[in-house]
């Protein structure tokens, strides 16, 4: 996959974290501030429960074959709040 996302990306994106029990999936970072120079995917999740996240990000690293960090949007803290203010919510 190359970056910037295109839909068929987000879709495959929301599908997977659904597929685990995703309540919210949200992209920050560069890919979502400035996608042509992004060189990962930084992506937030809700709903996703310990080891299951990184099961979760292994996953989607795999399909998308890009370089992902992952965050639990739970519990809250200021770094959440900053990612739900400034990204984009995919789900």
């Amino acid at each position: 996959m190359k970056l910037p996302l295109n839909e068929a990306d987000i879709k495959k994106i929301v599908s997977i974290a659904k597929s685990f029990g995703a309540t919210r999936v949200i992209l920050f970072g560069s890919a979502s501030e400035n996608p042509d120079e992004a060189r990962d995917l930084d992506l937030a999740f809700d709903g996703v429960p310990g080891w299951k996240l990184f099961e979760l990000g292994a996953r989607l690293e795999e399909e998308l074959r890009v370089p992902l960090d992952i965050v639990s949007l739970d519990p809250p803290s200021r770094f959440t709040r900053l990612i739900e203010t400034k990204g984009q919510q995919l789900l």
